[in-house]
């Protein structure tokens, strides 16, 4: 057999040997005891140790202390945020359907356009004040919740929601913070149920089994 041939295993050992050595091969029986876990069955031509190419460990290192989801304070930034570009876009929208309606009986013109673009920027920032509020008094609510029980769990979501929209309606007077505290608790616990919804589903399948 031709040791020079660039396939065998001798031009291979040459032409490392040129760019400062190649690095050692493993035989079969090398790697006949490592654990492939989670991997397919590597070639016995790849020149690479498989036990390097098994992670065990977190991809991130994360400080002392930290954990692997963010709190309620990290993601305060996030809801407040997204709740007022939401509400923004929902109020133009809204805005833009009612300037139609108000102004269908007129010509086209700049009277109207101007009339139709004062109704989209004013529903625009009253739809994003108050989601934005909203949102602000919940993970106001909800971190204060967890920083005073030491845990994070639904029991915080349902209790920040009813809590949020009993302040939001406390003008109304008891029956507005009934109702507010109503609609709090109606749309946390959904939000809690939909957040859960898969584990309740695993639940169910193990307890009809």
């Amino acid at each position: 057999m031709d040791t020079n041939h660039p396939g065998s295993a001798g031009g291979r050992g040459g032409i490392g040997s040129i760019f400062g050595g190649g690095s050692p091969g493993y035989s079969h029986s090398d790697l006949a005891g490592v654990p492939l876990t989670g991997m397919s069955p590597l070639s016995p031509y790849l020149n690479v140790d498989p036990r390097y190419l098994v992670q065990d460990t977190d991809e991130f290192i994360l400080p002392t202390g930290a954990n692997k989801t963010r709190g309620r304070f990290e993601l305060a930034f996030f809801t407040i945020g997204g709740c007022c570009i939401s509400g923004a876009a929902f109020g133009a929208l809204n805005g833009l359907r009612l300037g139609f309606k108000e102004t269908q009986n007129m010509a086209w013109s700049k009277p109207k356009n101007v009339q139709i673009l004062n109704m989209v920027t004013r529903q625009g920032a009253l739809w994003a004040n108050t989601l934005g509020s909203l949102a602000l008094l919940y993970s106001a609510f909800g971190v204060i919740i967890e920083k005073t029980r030491g845990a994070e769990d639904d029991l915080n979501t349902i209790a920040a929601g009813t809590m949020t929209g009993m302040l939001y309606k406390s003008t109304g007077g008891l029956r507005g913070v009934a109702r507010g505290g109503f609609a709090g608790l109606a749309l946390a616990g959904a939000f809690a149920l939909y957040n859960n919804w898969e584990h309740i589903k695993g639940s169910s399948s193990r307890v009809s089994l």
